[in-house]
């Protein structure tokens, strides 16, 4: 347990305009054997992070004079800053605004009202994803002063690929890919549609109460509930072109290439039904006696007529509505 913990700890830089939640992250993330700065703004964020370079920095967005994302651009076109791991933590549940999110440079999204397990988690992961690089860099430079010792050199640089990779691309809890592998291989798919004129389709899901079950069974039961919900979706979900991720929370995407809305919607069903047959009991549920899913499905032909991120808009647009008519069900999302 010593050695852990002197591997996780850090230094790390809290921006939030709220004194109180401010005081949240540092009190915790202190008893955690990190050392926690706090500042109020995104401008004095910025002239703190100049004077000494923090290992990680957990964003507010939404901040007065300058927002989150405003801040993490400029770090990410420092030279200096560019490689310091930035997580955003915000209210906000919206799809749109965790690409944005990503986009403009961000490592990771965490929502508001937040478990410390969850955050506690996603800072580990981010730091040793970056205490990996460095240990990365500093290989390939022994590499180019030691020729003589190549082989051996090679050997561990490939270890530490193959784990860099692991960490970059699978989420840690449920073993699915991670959504950055998911935006990745979105791009990808979203360019090869467009290009060969194929169908491309998403589905959105939601395991139902959630929270409520995490509260009454406890965070490790909670924890095996979306293990159990990933191997259930995977087990659906078996073509090898096919990719099934942790979204984030208990949110899980599919990715689904050269596959109509018709035969998306066909296979959301069969992932809904594949869950509520795994029996996890949920008292809290208002809709099931059992873990249910929520769906949004899309989709799409890509052009020039519409971004991904609309793409992505329309089946998180279809997970809200089959929120709103109970939950439990499957919705088809529409490009009109």
């Amino acid at each position: 347990m010593k050695a852990e913990s002197k591997l996780i700890q850090g230094e790390i830089l809290v921006v939030d305009d709220q004194p109180d939640n401010l005081l949240l992250l540092s009190t915790m993330l202190t008893m955690e054997g990190y050392q926690v700065r706090e500042v109020i703004s995104g401008k004095l964020a910025l002239r703190v992070v100049k004077a000494t370079l923090p290992d990680l920095i957990l964003l507010d967005i939404n901040m007065p004079e300058m927002s989150g994302y405003e801040v993490c651009q400029q770090l990410k076109a420092d030279s200096d800053t560019k490689d310091i791991p930035i997580i955003f933590v915000s209210a906000s549940h919206y799809a749109l605004d965790k690409v944005k999110a990503f986009n403009c440079g961000g490592n990771d999204y965490i929502t508001k009202p937040f478990q410390m397990e969850e955050v506690s988690v996603r800072i580990k992961n981010q730091l040793a994803i970056r205490r990996l690089q460095v240990e990365l860099t500093a290989k390939n430079t022994d590499l180019e002063n030691e020729i003589r010792h190549r082989q051996k050199i090679e050997g561990e640089l490939l270890k530490l690929n193959q784990q860099l990779k692991i960490l970059a691309t699978v989420d840690g809890l449920t073993k699915v890919a991670n959504r950055y592998y998911f935006d990745e291989m979105f791009e990808r798919e979203w360019r090869q549609s467009n290009r060969e004129k194929s169908s491309l389709s998403l589905i959105l899901c939601d395991v139902d109460f959630f929270k409520n079950y995490n509260d009454y069974f406890g965070h490790q039961a909670g924890d095996l509930c979306l293990k159990q919900v990933a191997q259930a979706i995977s087990e659906v979900v078996q073509r090898p072109m096919d990719l099934v991720a942790r979204y984030g929370g208990e949110e899980f995407v599919v990715l689904l290439p050269q596959t109509p809305a018709a035969s998306a919607l066909q296979l959301a069903e069969k992932i809904r039904h594949k869950v509520h047959k795994l029996n996890l009991y949920h008292p809290l549920s208002a809709t099931s006696d059992r873990v249910s899913l929520s769906l949004g499905v899309a989709g799409i032909v890509a052009s020039s007529k519409h971004s991904k991120e609309q793409f992505l808009a329309i089946a998180d647009q279809a997970l809200y509505q089959a929120k709103q008519l109970g939950r439990n069900r499957v919705i088809l999302g529409s490009l009109s």
